[in-house]
């Protein structure tokens, strides 16, 4: 059996050796030393809530004993859950109409076509942008030029969103699935500290050459992924979907699996023209909020600042006044805002990280939760807004902490350089871009997130809008089966569709999604009868 030895706490000059140790004296009272045939880090985290820093692991341990749950419990131990999720599916009986059809090849769609065509069931997965490195070259181009590529930029190609952000692994969702998303995205080239880090994170940089593997995996087991290719509607007989169109004509499917992304905005509006059940959802609104990467981790790290074993510092700060909340949310330690559009005409933040996270500038989004009756046109007119307020060409309204708490503007960029498109901000009235209870939201969140994280409220900190696109402003209703309610095979599934939020969970939801049909179809046969 496999055995977590949960928090083990050490100084930060412990060795490795030193955690292990610390680990067979939690087990000894029930396991001796030459029972454990293998021990390695599980998990690591930096605690920084006490006057001195520590190192919290967590330990695997295998033995050949099986021990009851309860006396693991009481040393703060457990049973780890091992193995391949998809190892043990077995093929339904149901013979499908077609192969199954993915519209998306984000997280969710990229992890769906992995595991169908991993058994044989041949995807084809449409995708409205680019392969993974032509898009960079788009990209590029774009925060060069400000020549937007409506369908291939950094919300919309191979990989999603979360490929030009920091690609993030944290989730909160209590998955087994979470673990084998981490060993598949390792084993396609992710470093391997995802598996062991309390935050993982690839890096922009090492997302790319990771999602082209992928690619090439599902490819070569006779998937198909047809980039440059948007969704359009859905061909329906009844209440099944026979195929899908696209810009490049029809394509018949067995099931169709919506993997769309939380942008996919002309997507959402085709979906209920089909007649899909679709419901606003809360979602959040607000900044990008850069500080000095070095003032953040001597706020964090104080005197261990600089110390190599703990890597760069994050913060995730929340405060609720009533029924509203203002948070942070996707903090890029060493990163840069980017500029997030994938409409012409509207400006939208984000922030991104490479590997390393070494740049000299820090960024979170500092955001409030709406729930707006028409979330889609409030997105819409307050990244319009933002554009205006930028002066066009996709530069950014950008205000500093000091002029937005003290309501005037003007100030310019001083100690901390702005990271949007090399610098192309303009100073301008955030104020008069949000709603009056957004604005006020953000300037509580300042203030109360000044008062727990020195530097925060800094007058010279830089605040550049607008953040828009945290999580998907629809959800499509679907029914325990994964069903889009009301239609015989259409799976709405990942964040676009409101059932995730992040790389992990959208991938975790993509897996079930897969297994789902799988367990209820049979693997599409080859025209010569072969499976």
């Amino acid at each position: 059996m496999q055995i977590i030895v949960r928090n083990i706490r050490v100084p930060l000059s412990a060795t490795e050796q030193d955690v292990m140790e610390q680990a067979a004296i939690r087990l000894a009272p029930f396991l001796d030393k030459k029972e454990i045939k293998e021990r390695h880090i599980f998990r690591r985290s930096v605690d920084t809530r006490r006057r001195t820093i520590t190192i919290v692991y967590s330990v695997s341990v295998e033995t050949d004993r099986e021990l009851p749950a309860e006396k693991l419990a009481s040393a703060d131990c457990a049973v780890q859950e091992t193995g391949d999720p998809t190892a043990e599916l077995v093929p339904g009986s149901q013979i499908p109409t077609g192969r199954p059809v993915i519209v998306g090849f984000g997280p969710c769609g990229m992890f769906a076509a992995l595991v169908l065509a991993e058994k044989g069931y041949r995807p084809i997965v449409i995708e409205r942008g680019d392969p993974v490195l032509q898009r960079a070259v788009k990209v590029r181009h774009f925060l060069t030029t400000g020549e937007l590529d409506p369908d291939s930029n950094i919300q919309f190609g191979a990989g999603g969103a979360g490929t030009f952000s920091d690609g993030k692994l944290v989730t909160r969702i209590n998955d087994r699935r979470c673990r084998y998303v981490l060993e598949r995205f390792a084993e396609f080239g992710a470093p391997r500290g995802i598996l062991t880090e309390a935050k993982p994170h690839i890096g922009t940089d090492k997302l790319l050459g990771v999602v082209s593997h992928i690619d090439a995996r599902i490819r070569e087991l006779g998937g198909e992924i047809r980039y440059r290719t948007a969704m359009t509607g859905v061909k329906l007989n009844g209440t099944r979907a026979v195929a899908l169109l696209t810009d490049g004509g029809e394509i018949p499917c067995g099931q169709l699996i919506l993997a769309i992304g939380h942008s996919a905005r002309d997507t959402y509006a085709s979906l209920m023209r089909t007649g899909l059940l679709m419901t606003p959802k809360p979602f959040s609104v607000g900044v990008r909020i850069e500080h000095l990467r070095r003032d953040i981790e001597e706020a964090i790290f104080r005197g261990e600042a600089g110390n190599p074993g703990l890597g760069h510092a994050e913060y995730a700060l929340s405060e609720r006044s009533g029924g509203d909340c203002v948070y942070t949310f996707c903090m890029c330690p060493g990163g840069e805002v980017i500029a997030a559009a994938s409409e012409e005409g509207g400006v939208v933040t984000n922030g991104m990280s490479r590997s390393r996270r070494d740049g000299v500038n820090s960024n979170a989004a500092l955001v409030v939760s709406v729930a707006p009756d028409d979330p889609i046109a409030f997105q819409r007119g307050l990244e319009r807004a933002a554009f205006a307020a930028g002066g066009g060409g996709y530069a950014a309204p950008m205000q500093t902490v000091g002029d937005f708490l003290a309501d005037r503007c003007g100030s310019e960029p001083g100690r901390i350089r702005p990271t949007y498109m090399g610098g192309k901000v303009t100073p301008a009235d955030l104020a008069a871009i949000f709603p009056e209870r957004v604005t006020s939201m953000l300037k509580l969140g300042l203030r109360v997130f000044g008062g727990r994280l020195k530097g925060f409220a800094a007058p010279d900190a830089l605040l550049t809008g607008v953040e828009t696109r945290t999580s998907a402003p629809c959800r499509i209703v679907r029914d325990d089966a994964m069903l889009a309610v009301g239609y015989e095979n259409i799976y709405p599934c990942g964040e676009g569709a409101g059932y995730a939020g992040g790389i992990t969970s959208a991938a975790v939801d993509g897996l079930r999604c897969a297994e789902t049909v799988i367990g209820r179809y049979a693997a599409m046969r080859e025209p010569d009868g072969t499976e």
